[in-house]
């Protein structure tokens, strides 16, 4: 890595695994340089996790980092704190000791991090899954099934784009006709919430509580994910549930400039995508079918899409310090 490159830190932190990377940066293209996975489980707070950060093949390039975007799964309040749903604990930039850390760091959340990343090579080998034609300069909906549901917009702007995250799968479900209504039944009395919200019925979680409603099996969601035929139940509904929270979302923001799915679960199993059920329930609006219909879809399955929209975000940071 040539020492006239600018280089980034960038974080993707989810319920289930950290991903740490150090992007190269020249004439304004990124390139992944080295990278690292930890088992979020594996830290018992955040500071454990930077010392592990430290302790791996990537601690020795730390130093030469201008700036870092630290990605995570939840709301971030005052760009400073979050307090994952999904993690047993907090990150607060405040209150503990990030000496080893650029300068400039910002703290997002990880779905603002997937929009970023549309912008950026990650989404190069998206696979398509409806042409459609967007509308310029119209907003662009990312969604994504992982450890759990997330949600952002892309906000083109001139000469520039604004990022929104969103919180939206924390609202509830929406269950349609009776045999969905049992399946929400089962939910309830599995998990013990007073209702089911995206969280739930769209991750790895509710990949495999959909393989035990339809098999009475209880496998993890790996062993759920592996199970999926063509013909399996868990993949149809999986793939209509899918589509329904893409639609939901689409449709409450007027996301006109298209729909990127995103997220783990997706990503290693795109057949939940690729069903057709998934495209007939996306569709399925009495009043918008039509618009529905003309929009570009395709499923980014870049494991790697938040640590490059991280980078992003670092890199624009920099650029708006700078011209200061």
């Amino acid at each position: 890595m040539s020492a006239t490159h600018l280089t980034l830190l960038a974080a993707d932190i989810g319920g289930t695994s950290s991903r740490f990377a150090v992007f190269s940066e020249h004439v304004g293209r990124l390139r992944l340089e080295q990278s690292v996975h930890i088992p979020t489980r594996q830290a018992q707070s955040f500071a454990d996790l930077l010392d592990l950060l430290r302790q791996s093949h990537l601690g020795r390039l730390l130093p030469g980092c201008r700036a870092a975007t630290l990605a995570v799964a939840g709301a971030v309040q005052r760009g400073v704190f979050a307090k994952p749903p999904n993690i047993s604990w907090e990150i607060d930039l405040r209150r503990i000791d990030i000496s080893a850390l650029p300068r400039q760091v910002t703290l997002i959340n990880d779905f603002a991090a997937q929009a970023y990343a549309c912008r950026t090579d990650a989404v190069n080998n998206a696979l398509v899954i409806n042409r459609g034609v967007a509308e310029p300069e119209a907003m662009v909906a990312v969604v994504g099934a992982g450890t759990g549901l997330g949600h952002a917009l892309l906000l083109p702007l001139r000469e520039a784009f604004l990022v929104l995250p969103s919180e939206a799968g924390h609202a509830a479900f929406p269950f349609v006709g009776e045999a969905e209504r049992d399946y929400e039944r089962f939910l309830l009395a599995q998990t013990g919430l007073e209702y089911i919200h995206g969280d739930v019925a769209l991750s790895g979680l509710g990949l495999a509580l959909l393989h035990q409603y339809h098999f009475g099996e209880a496998p993890d969601p790996a062993q759920a994910a592996a199970a999926l035929t063509p013909d399996s139940p868990v993949r149809t509904w999986f793939a209509r549930f899918y589509g329904r929270a893409c639609r939901q979302f689409v449709l409450a923001t007027l996301a006109m400039g298209g729909l990127f799915v995103s997220g783990g679960v997706a990503a290693k199993n795109p057949c939940l995508v690729q069903d057709a059920a998934f495209m007939a329930e996306f569709v399925n609006s009495p009043g918008y079918g039509h618009l529905l219909r003309s929009l570009p879809v395709a499923l980014n399955n870049n494991e790697d899409s938040g640590l490059w929209g991280a980078a992003l975000c670092a890199l624009l940071h920099l650029e708006q310090e700078r011209a200061l």
